[in-house]
């Protein structure tokens, strides 16, 4: 899925995002997009291959419909042909009627008066498309969902890994506070080693944070099609998004606009428009045609000369072959001049065509009884469907909540937290508590930290799981 972005359309994104190259990414070759939510949204929407396919399938059924609108127009259709006859047929006697040269043009007009098939066919290029716009916009609903999930997983690890290299600060003056203080008889060796053993227990968290961040943006990245030579830089923090738990409205179980159950409606209603397809096979079309033709057969043998018969003239062998022009002379039919080389035709006709179906296998009959077995098949998919989607949206509305209560609840736990480390230090520091408090006391802050940050990605990604079930892109 990972496309290479071409340079104008890289271009535009520096002009729209804002591109910051500094000297040592520009001697490497790379470079680092800033964007926010929104510009991420908005570049996957527009590159990503997922949602390019589906707006092409919706062009293609554009011209589906526009192929069923012309089987409603007029066909005109012109032919010709050129033919010499190198070797001809003969009757009784070499009488041969044959000519030696032959040319005809015609032209055919078919106009539909009466075409069921037609009309019904047009209806179902149209639901078609419907459907077509309706898959391409669940690919944009699926696809935003994982933009934002994405989006609020890096600011989740970038956040934790602050909170992680932050307490190991913290941790590494406690140690060398510790070790001062162990060097000068103040503290024990305990207190000594288990600072450092604190200290070395959050290294391998703070590598597997930092691997978390890389794995993310690699994902966000195939989402927004960006190449890897690119690096994310993602503006604001999950504490700017702490004001969605509370404008975010009131949410329901309302299905309407959910994008699965609306492309089975649509399914379910292509499959009967396909019956009322099928029973057209019983009815009967009217066609209007109209034919004309001109054919002309060229008259230059020595028998198909018209001049007036020369009195003078012997009676021919009676083994001489005769042709059209010399049965034309016999019968009368002389009229053609010597010059006048062609005979014309030039023949007519209009008229009505009707087909009338009587007898075709029970083709149709079969047909609409396999349709209407799917339209029964679907119906149960729909029940299960929703039943479905209304677990998924009451379980999103859950963790809405839980998240939302969670999230308030720690914000009390940091600051308690941030209270009783104060009070351990300033314990330890007076020779009255130990370290082993001052190691709790740490440990209690950086879990709550973590814990605020888990509650708030939990409610954002709850919130991007409601708005997709209950099919909203944005």
């Amino acid at each position: 899925m990972k496309r290479i972005i071409g340079k104008s359309m890289f271009a535009a994104l520096v002009a729209l995002t804002g591109i910051a190259t500094s000297a040592a990414q520009a001697n490497e070759g790379r470079k680092t997009l800033v964007l926010d939510l929104a510009e991420a949204i908005k570049i996957a929407l527009s590159e990503n291959p997922t949602v390019k396919t589906a707006d092409m399938e919706i062009l293609r059924y554009d011209y589906v419909r526009r192929e069923a609108v012309g089987n409603h127009l007029p066909t005109l259709s012109a032919g010709g042909q050129l033919g010499y006859n190198i070797i001809k047929s003969e009757m009784a006697e070499g009488m041969s009627f044959d000519p030696d040269l032959m040319i005809a043009a015609s032209v055919d007009l078919s106009v539909p008066l009466f075409v069921p098939a037609v009309y019904s066919s047009l209806k179902m290029t149209r639901t078609q498309q419907a459907l077509a716009v309706e898959q391409a916009r669940s690919s944009r609903i699926d696809l935003v969902n994982a933009v934002k999930k994405g989006f609020y997983q890096i600011l989740l690890l970038e956040k934790s890994y602050n909170v992680l290299h932050e307490s190991r600060s913290t941790i590494q003056a406690t140690v060398n506070n510790t070790r001062t203080m162990y060097e000068a008889g103040l503290a024990s060796e305990y207190d000594l080693l288990t600072a450092e053993v604190q200290l070395s227990n959050l290294a391998p968290n703070i590598i597997a944070t930092e691997n978390g961040v890389g794995v993310a943006k690699q994902m966000l990245r195939m989402y927004l099609s960006i190449p890897e030579n690119v690096d994310l830089q993602l503006i604001g923090s999950l504490d700017n998004f702490r004001e969605n738990v509370f404008s975010m409205p009131n949410p329901n179980t309302d299905l309407d606009g959910n994008s699965q159950m609306r492309q089975l409606d649509m399914q379910q209603s292509l499959l009967r428009q396909q019956i009322k397809l099928t029973n057209t096979g019983y009815m009967p079309s009217i066609i209007a045609y109209g034919a004309f033709s001109v054919s002309g057969m060229d008259k230059t043998s020595s028998f198909m000369g018209g001049s007036e018969p020369d009195p003078n003239a012997t009676t021919p062998d009676p083994n001489m072959p005769v042709t059209v022009g010399m049965l034309e002379q016999m019968m009368g039919g002389g009229g053609v001049t010597q010059t006048d080389k062609w005979r014309w035709q030039t023949p007519f006709s209009a008229g009505l065509r009707v087909s009338i179906p009587i007898f075709t296998g029970l083709k149709e009959h079969n047909k609409v009884k396999q349709l209407r077995n799917q339209v029964a098949q679907i119906d149960l998919q729909k029940d299960y469907l929703r039943e479905a989607k209304l677990l998924e949206a009451r379980t999103a509305i859950n963790a809405l909540f839980t998240a939302r209560e969670t999230m308030l609840a720690n914000e009390k736990t940091v600051a308690q937290a941030e209270k009783a480390y104060g009070i351990a230090r300033t314990r330890f520091d007076a020779g009255a508590g130990t370290m082993l408090e001052v190691n709790q006391a740490q440990l209690a802050v950086t879990q709550s930290r973590l814990n605020h940050s888990q509650a708030i990605y939990d409610f954002l990604a709850a919130q991007a799981d409601y708005n997709k079930v209950i099919g909203l892109d944005n």
